[in-house]
């Protein structure tokens, strides 16, 4: 055998063992590779604490992460807090009532599905008519969730909240008065109350508005029934049109002055 034919061979051996060596090393850095994962595994699965922990360290990175970016400081509660919903996920006669609502009140249609949802689902519940819900509010607040009256009537249905304050703990105190859904199912409650009382929707309106005594509530009833009689035609899939805006939705044109707001409950008891 020449020098040169020893030579070939024993660069042929060579590259073989360091071909060799090479996939033995990588088959078991990846056998060494998929037993840390397996066990990992197993460690998360066991030891949910690890878990959550690992969860909040990445969560928290990544929020760290967002606000160096945007220079906001990351919430992704927020959205979960939101009171909004997608119209089109609402059944046909509540989206109708949504995008009428939205476009004569000026006032976003998601979060008034929210509020026509919540409608129709404590209306079922108090079993009072949802429009007629919808209707109080949009005369008493014009969906404006912080409005607040002269006497001291707030949020969207305008209930005192101070005098209907045992109505609110079960929800965590007066400052309730202020998430539109809370306000909207205590106002559906005293507005029920309010028509139980009076034997119809009409005295239950004037007992409402604290005009329970009064041979004249100042038309609140009338505006309200005609806003719901409305509602129910849009429910119904009629075309309605908008009608010119309340001025002043919050306050109750006098002629004469009704009882002021703060009155209800006394209206309500002496009625």
């Amino acid at each position: 055998m020449t020098a040169t034919e020893k030579l070939t061979r024993g660069l042929r051996t060579f590259t073989g063992d360091v071909v060799q060596g090479f996939f033995e090393i990588t088959h078991n850095g990846f056998a060494l590779l998929g037993l840390a994962v397996m066990f990992a595994a197993i460690t998360v699965v066991v030891r949910p604490e690890i878990r959550d922990a690992g969860e909040l360290q990445l969560r928290t990175w990544l929020q760290e992460r967002q606000t160096a970016i945007t220079g906001f400081v990351a919430d992704m509660t927020a959205v979960d807090r939101a009171t909004a919903a997608n119209p089109r996920d609402l059944p046909k006669e509540q989206a109708a009532v949504t995008y009428w609502l939205s476009k004569k009140y000026s006032i976003a249609p998601e979060p008034l599905s929210a509020l026509v949802a919540e409608a129709y689902e404590t209306g079922a519940r108090e079993k009072l008519d949802p429009n007629l819900i919808l209707a109080t509010m949009a005369i008493e607040s014009g969906f404006n969730p912080f409005a607040q009256s002269t006497v001291g009537a707030q949020g969207l249905m305008q209930v005192m909240t101070k005098v209907h304050s045992d109505k609110y703990q079960s929800f965590g105190g007066q400052l309730a008065a202020f998430d539109p859904l809370t306000n909207l199912r205590v106002g559906t409650r005293v507005l029920q109350e309010c028509i139980s009382r009076a034997g119809s929707v009409e005295g239950g309106l004037k007992l409402y508005v604290g005009a329970g005594n009064m041979e004249d509530d100042g038309g609140y009833a009338a505006r309200v029934l005609a806003e719901h009689s409305r509602l129910q035609q849009v429910a119904a899939g009629k075309s309605v049109p908008l009608n010119a805006p309340q001025t002043s939705p919050v306050q109750v044109a006098p002629a004469p002055k009704p009882v002021p707001a703060l009155e209800r409950v006394a209206s309500i008891a002496n009625s």
